[in-house]
């Protein structure tokens, strides 16, 4: 089901920006394309999931593989390979871009239906897959120089009895609008609210905030990232008590410390909310340490596997 760099004729450079893995070939990241009929392009129904490549290795791929399988399921969906063969594929895509690190996704789309149905049942689901050069929120020298400056948005995320947010999504329209608000106001990173008023997440990352001794991020309405899960996981192992509730404007702007969690950067320093600074305006030792104690891990038997150790897909 697949060709070989040989028999993609492959050119220096040719796969350097990123790999695609479409129609069960591996193309240069700018020749793979969805096609405009199908629903995961049209509808958004689709999910995914990403996973980091660092130094060779994926960090915590079971713990993502697991999360995209719990939405194909939600979502009634059928990738039409098995774990394994998954596992396969991306390791393929990071070893033919030649990608020491990298972002690596998984996408099952609903696919396209036969003529004239509107029944999602008729639809043959479609799985893609691709790897890029590895993609930050926040560069490593921002993280420990400056932070990010944070804006709060007004505008709600999408509720959570609409579009499941614990299934990775790309209902995204309410954060690109947010993220615009933000920018316009010299911040360079956004969190929405929910109905209530409580914050809720931003475009690809959770957000912590340390409330004396004790951490609080929001349980409801969020995807449950597994750079989330590790950071929790961290604190826990530090002896740092983490509360997983309601998360209030007064208690964010009241904090010692702020940051997010993404694949895309790991732990984020937040260190201005709204053109406010948290604490002196410099990232926090509690989140500095979390941060040192997540990339830690990036060489911990327990929680990567080598890029290299994957099989090849079988017909490779």
């Amino acid at each position: 089901m697949t060709n070989t760099l040989e028999e993609a004729g492959d050119l220096p450079g040719r796969f350097s920006d990123g790999v695609g893995f479409v129609n069960g070939q591996y193309v240069p990241i700018a020749e793979a394309g969805v096609p405009i009929l199908d629903w995961g392009f049209l509808r958004g129904d689709a999910t995914y999931d990403v996973v980091s490549v660092w130094r060779g290795k994926f960090f915590r791929l079971d713990a993502h593989l697991e999360r995209f399988y719990a939405g194909l399921e939600t979502l009634q969906l059928d990738a039409g390979l098995k774990r394994g063969e998954i596992e396969s594929v991306l390791a393929e895509c990071a070893r033919i871009g030649n990608l020491e690190s990298a972002y690596v996704e998984m996408i099952c789309t609903r696919g396209q239906p036969r003529s004239g149905s509107r029944d999602p049942r008729d639809c043959q689901n479609a799985f893609y897959a691709f790897a890029v050069p590895y993609v930050w929120i926040a560069t490593l020298e921002k993280q420990e120089s400056e932070g990010l400056h944070l804006a709060i948005s007004d505008i709600e995320r999408i509720s959570a009895t609409a579009v499941d947010p614990t299934v990775k999504n790309y209902h995204w329209l309410d954060f690109q609008r947010g993220l615009l608000d933000a920018y316009a106001q010299g911040a360079e990173t956004v969190v929405l609210t929910r109905a209530d008023g409580t914050l809720a997440e931003g475009p690809g990352f959770n957000i912590f905030v340390v409330n004396g001794d004790r951490v609080i991020t929001p349980a409801a309405g969020v995807l449950q990232g597994i750079t989330r899960r590790t950071a929790i996981e961290i604190l826990e192992r530090f002896g740092v008590e983490v509360q997983q509730e309601p998360l209030t404007l007064d208690v964010l702007h009241g904090g010692l410390e702020v940051f997010g969690t993404s694949t895309a950067g790991g732990v984020l320093p937040m260190t201005r909310i709204d053109g406010e600074r948290v604490s002196d305006g410099t990232p926090g030792p509690l989140t500095m340490r979390v941060r040192e104690a997540y990339w830690a891990l990036h060489d911990d038997p327990a929680y990567v596997r080598a890029v290299a150790d994957i099989p090849t897909p079988a017909g490779h």
